[in-house]
């Protein structure tokens, strides 16, 4: 199977193809991985290479570094399926999965612009989903507000416009369950910041 990467940006997600054994990333157009838009990447900023165990990934001294499932690498770093990495303002998920040849394929929505405040409320709204019971049902708006220390007149004022931002219609208590959902596969919260 051919492994490759999500890249996630502004513009969205689209799939590269791993087929080198070496893929630089950077802003200058000279890597094969070239993020020219994204300014807090360095021009030649980290490396994946392939070796018989499978992909890594190592950063080549950048400025603002590069981070695996939210923890900074100061090293070549082993990559499984699933793990996120983050290299500037750009997310790169590795799958290793197949690909369908030719141009990269486009993928969902970016996540919109969110405030402090909601992205706060975002993340404890998630957080139940990480604790891997089946069927787990997102945090209620009292408990998102006992975690923020908030009122739940405030957090309900947030959720209403986290609705509107990621155009979830409708009313009930499935609304935060999509919202959550939605927060997660646009890439508005990933599993490093639930931690």
């Amino acid at each position: 199977m051919t492994a490759y990467l999500e890249m996630w940006g502004a513009a969205g997600a689209s799939m590269i193809p791993l087929d080198g054994d070496r893929i630089t990333l950077g802003s200058a157009d000279s890597n094969d991985l070239a993020v020219p838009t994204d300014r807090r990447l360095s021009r030649l900023h980290a490396v994946f290479e392939r070796y018989p165990a499978g992909w890594c990934v190592r950063d080549l001294g950048s400025r603002n570094g590069t981070f695996v499932n939210g923890q900074r690498i100061w090293q070549e770093h082993a990559l499984t399926d699933g793990d996120e990495v983050r290299a500037g303002t750009s997310r790169f998920v590795l799958r290793s999965g197949r690909v369908p040849a030719g141009q990269p394929t486009e993928a969902g929505a970016p996540p919109p612009d969110l405030t402090a405040r909601e992205r706060d409320v975002l993340v404890q709204l998630c957080r139940p989903l990480l604790a891997g019971a089946m069927f787990t049902e997102p945090a209620s708006s009292r408990e998102i507000a006992a975690a923020l220390v908030v009122t739940e007149a405030a957090v309900k004022q947030h959720l209403l416009r986290l609705y509107e931002k990621f155009d979830i219609p409708g009313e009930g208590e499935r609304r935060r369950v999509r919202l959550a959902n939605e927060a997660m596969t646009r890439g508005a919260i990933t599993r490093a910041d639930l931690r």
